[in-house]
């Protein structure tokens, strides 16, 4: 737990959220005890990871995978000019920026990939979860990891100027999966790189999730949103849905029937599309990497960039990014068949 938070005797900082009646001294107490995982450090990660750590979560995961790229600046409010240049992990520079912010607060950054052979350990303590995540894939995978841990996690999503939310109480809700019973094949949506997004929208789906979290926390979960909230803000749309009866109207496999195919490996891909950045990741898993040893095999191939958490190489008009986990970002492409071709090529996979 966060002891610094909790054992706090001068509560001035948050004083305005405690007189607020129904959160007062014992939300901010229960707060302050608690902890949270937040999936993805993109747009809504930023904004998440910002108001729950200024609210005073006494421990804050953020797990990402990807590095900043200057076209995350315009919505990615945590991350400026100079993260993007050094080519930063998200979850680093963010945990930089957050822990001015607020240095009771226990950040714990984990640069690394969100897959069934890590969801579980990334899960281990937290009382709650939230979606900071740009695909489908993964949410199921956080569905059925928080269903099977009994752990509440708040679904969000963005994209032009259109976001959805909405919470998810294993027990006593319906889950994803009760929503949609199928994840969407990839590459049958639009994403940020082809549809764009608008900074505002991220900001208001962020604040629905934030507020989620901090009834969950603060131990008010029958203050929860029983509505999936969908936003549209260039017509100025709100739209809910109630879903309180939504797990008696299914036949769930995750909820009724106890199924975790994406817990199993038995779903999901191990590449995928990373939004708005013409990026494939490929994941290697069981192929650690030794960093220093790639770096010096790669420095006659073209210009190598090596930090302590990442080996960078610029070839025919391309950029891969390999991580000690055996994961690699191929920048410059969204052919899959293209980013395992360099990658083969280059690095042996």
């Amino acid at each position: 737990m966060a002891e610094a938070v909790a054992a706090s005797s001068d509560w001035q900082r948050y004083a305005r959220q405690i007189r607020y009646a129904p959160f007062g001294l014992d939300g901010q107490r229960r707060l302050a005890q608690s902890q949270v995982l937040i999936c993805g450090c993109g747009a809504l990660g930023n904004m998440l990871a910002q108001l729950l750590v200024r609210a005073g979560v006494g421990r804050v995961r953020i797990v990402d995978r990807d590095v900043v790229d200057l076209t995350n600046i315009h919505r990615q409010l945590l991350f400026d000019e100079s993260d993007a240049a050094q080519g930063l992990p998200k979850a680093v520079a963010a945990a930089e920026k957050l822990r001015r912010i607020n240095t009771e607060v226990q950040i714990e950054p984990m640069v690394a990939d969100i897959n069934p052979s890590t969801i579980l350990r990334f899960c281990e303590g937290v009382h709650c979860i939230v979606d900071g995540t740009d695909n489908f894939e993964t949410r199921f995978l956080i569905n059925e990891a928080a269903v099977r841990l009994g752990i509440p996690w708040v679904y969000g999503g963005c994209l032009g100027a259109e976001g959805q939310t909405m919470t998810i109480v294993p027990g006593k809700t319906g889950c994803l999966r009760c929503l949609m019973p199928a994840c969407p094949p990839a590459g049958t949506l639009p994403t940020c790189e082809t549809a764009g997004i608008l900074p505002p929208v991220v900001g208001v789906i962020a604040s629905l999730e934030a507020m989620e979290a901090m009834k969950i926390l603060s131990g008010h979960l029958e203050a929860i949103s029983p509505y999936l909230t969908v936003v549209e803000l260039w017509e100025g749309r709100i739209r809910q849905i109630d879903v309180r009866h939504l797990r008696q109207q299914v036949d769930c496999p995750t909820c009724d029937r106890g199924e975790f195919p994406w817990l199993a490996g038995q779903e999901g891909t191990q590449t995928a599309v990373l939004c708005g950045r013409n990026t494939v990741q490929l994941l290697h898993p069981g192929v650690p990497i030794g960093l220093a040893e790639l770096a010096d095999r790669l420095k006659a191939v073209g210009p190598v960039h090596q930090t302590p958490y990442f080996v960078r190489l610029q070839v025919e008009g391309y950029q891969l990014t390999v991580f000690p986990d055996g994961r690699t970002l191929v920048q410059g492409t969204s052919d899959i068949a293209t980013a395992k071709t360099l990658c083969a090529k280059y690095l042996g996979m």
